[in-house]
């Protein structure tokens, strides 16, 4: 119990670090530096240790207890709900609580989208998620973060987490935003297991 309360921990404080990445990113003027600067979130994860339930589920893949591992997963997709309930929370109550205009704004092109189109923008996220996250553990390099999350953020891809701020910053909660959220959280997790999947296959076949 008291490693699962830590695990749930861990994924709020990845839910407050993507809270502050989507904070800079609805501050920005410039979209291109807004983009760049939102990885801050992702580089205050990666470096502390903080649980991202986009980060963590492609490795799913070549985990061998898969069932613990989904309940770390369960438990890292509930933490980083409710961090970043608690990041927009915070937020709503400063002076700059007027971007959740702009989250609005955002929220709206999301739930006018379909959800096809939802599901294929998540898929192509999570892989490079995946790609940023372990280039990073490879590497120690920041500047993969910094890459991967800019471009899945200029093409229009969705991130489950970053969404979730997002909703709860605009106040935008609905049935069907609950729906699109579990979409992007299956997009992101096919695109997050694929190149590990790829890769496994591979070695299989040889």
């Amino acid at each position: 119990m008291k490693e699962r309360c830590g695990i749930f921990l861990l994924a709020v404080m990845s839910g407050i670090g993507i809270s502050i990445g989507g904070t800079v990113y609805l501050s920005a003027e410039n979209k291109v530096v807004g983009s760049l600067l939102f990885a801050i979130g992702l580089y205050l994860i990666v470096l502390n240790g903080f649980y991202l339930y986009t980060g963590k589920i492609g490795y799913v893949v070549v985990e061998e207890d898969k069932g613990t591992y989904g309940v770390t997963l369960l438990l890292t997709w509930l933490g980083n709900l409710s961090g970043t309930a608690v990041g927009a929370g915070m937020l709503s109550a400063t002076r700059i609580a007027g971007l959740s205009d702009r989250a609005a704004e955002l929220c709206q092109v999301k739930l006018g989208d379909g959800p096809v189109s939802i599901l294929i923008l998540s898929i192509f996220c999570g892989l490079l998620m995946y790609a940023a996250v372990e280039g990073y553990r490879q590497t120690k390099n920041p500047l993969i973060l910094f890459i991967c999350v800019s471009v899945f953020i200029l093409s229009g891809f969705e991130h489950c987490v970053a969404n979730m701020f997002y909703f709860f910053l605009a106040g935008m909660w609905s049935l069907k935003a609950v729906g699109y959220l579990l979409i992007m959280t299956v997009g992101n997790s096919l695109g997050g297991m694929l190149i590990p999947a790829v890769k496994k296959l591979e070695i299989v076949g040889k």
